[in-house]
C-alpha cells in the first residue's frame, strides 16, 4: 500500500488479486513478522464461531489495532 492509496482502493487492489496471490501476499507478511502458518498455541482447540466474533469485535475497536508501518 502506497501512502497516497486510499482505503477503497487498496480493498480494490486485494480483490483484484487472484486467491494464490492473496495467500502469497499473506504469507510474505507472516514470515516478515516471524509467524509460521499454524503457529497459534499448541493444543489449543478454537471454536470458528467463537474466532469469527472476536475479530468482529477487534475490528471495531481502533486501540486493538497495531499500526507497524
Amino acid at each position: 500500500m502506497t501512502n497516497q492509496e486510499t482505503q477503497e482502493e487498496r480493498k480494490e487492489r486485494f480483490k483484484a488479486m487472484t486467491s494464490a496471490q492473496r495467500k502469497s501476499q499473506i504469507r510474505a507478511k507472516m514470515k516478515a513478522e516471524g509467524l509460521e502458518e499454524g503457529s497459534g498455541v499448541q493444543g489449543a482447540t478454537y471454536d470458528e464461531d467463537e474466532v469469527r466474533d472476536l475479530i468482529r469485535i477487534t475490528s471495531c475497536l481502533p486501540e486493538m489495532r497495531t499500526n507497524q508501518s
